[in-house]
């Protein structure tokens, strides 16, 4: 198996299964689960200068910036360089692409490929503890007690986006922003789409491509 570190992708929309999908690869090939929603809010917590400016958007509930995002997610690879590493959450744009172009090469891009009607339903049965990120989904991973949070004991909240006429108007607005990125790394031959509404049944997909290009970490494969 190549030494060469492994440089990673994962795309979807909001309640794809992304984070479940990250969290399994991290466990069976040890790759660093690199999130931009985890490094904003640390660096929000902090009080860091990107923190401080990525939360000046985050309270007018506005995007952050590409220019923001960039910078913070930069000042992260490059203190990861020696690492094998899975993007998530970045690069939402074409233009953090061509900003992760400028210091590295990706080797493999994820896109989750689900449908509408099963995104609806899993955001609207989505929860989350907003201080720490975490979330529960009331199907597959409910919170020991509802509504309240398994670490903190501290009450659980439904975001105003994970309602479903907000869900139609978030799919439209990843798809639009998405297709340049999915575009570039589809024409550079690194793209690798799964499809359905089960994140069980596109796993063992994911693993045998990712078998494919590092040595697993466990004998088989973790849920």
């Amino acid at each position: 198996m190549a030494s060469k570190l492994l440089r990673a992708v994962i795309l979807g929309p909001p309640g794809s299964g992304k984070g479940t999908v990250c969290q399994r690869i991290a466990q069976n090939f040890g790759l660093q689960h690199l999130s931009s929603g985890h490094f904003l809010r640390e660096n929000i917590k902090a009080n860091t200068e990107v923190g401080e400016m990525a939360k000046q958007y985050i309270e007018r509930s506005l995007l952050v910036p590409d220019h923001v995002i960039t910078r913070l997610m930069m000042s992260e690879l490059e203190n990861r360089r020696g690492q094998h590493w899975l993007l998530d959450g970045f690069p939402r744009t074409l233009g953090q692409a061509e900003a992760l172009d400028k210091i590295c090469e990706v080797d493999l891009v994820i896109s989750l490929n689900i449908p509408f009607e099963t995104l609806k339903d899993r955001l609207s049965r989505r929860w989350i503890h907003p201080p720490s990120g975490r979330v529960y989904n009331l199907d597959f991973n409910p919170p020991h007690v509802h509504g309240i949070d398994d670490v903190t004991g501290e009450p659980l909240v439904q975001q105003e986006d994970d309602k479903p006429e907000a869900v139609a108007a978030r799919l439209r607005q990843y798809k639009d922003v998405a297709k340049p990125v999915i575009e570039l790394y589809k024409s550079r031959g690194v793209l690798h789409q799964f499809s359905g509404t089960e994140t069980n049944k596109i796993w063992p997909y994911v693993y045998t491509l990712f078998s494919n290009k590092i040595t697993p970490i466990q004998s088989k494969e973790a849920y």
